[in-house]
């Protein structure tokens, strides 16, 4: 917090105010995250609304691509003409 003290005499509490909403709504509270949401502030269109990944938002492929893997495939025969 005394860093976040020290951010709000430079840039101001309303920024440093938002910066910890948003770091507290994402649960980012590295050495440094406040500094880098800030800077995503300042370099950003306003920000919208926070969603953390979880099952329900997730960034992962499906597996859909595996549920083949181990299958054998029928051999085709050549058809005769």
């Amino acid at each position: 917090m005394a860093h976040a003290v020290e951010l709000a005499a430079v840039q101001g509490s309303d920024r440093v105010d938002q910066a910890l909403r948003l770091a507290a709504a994402a649960g980012r509270f590295a050495e440094d995250e406040l500094v880098s949401i800030l800077e995503h502030i300042a370099a950003s269109k306003p920000v919208g609304q926070v969603i953390r990944a979880d099952e329900t938002h997730s960034v992962q492929n499906g597996t859909i691509a595996w549920q083949a893997l181990g299958r054998q495939t029928a051999a085709r025969e050549p058809r005769g003409g």
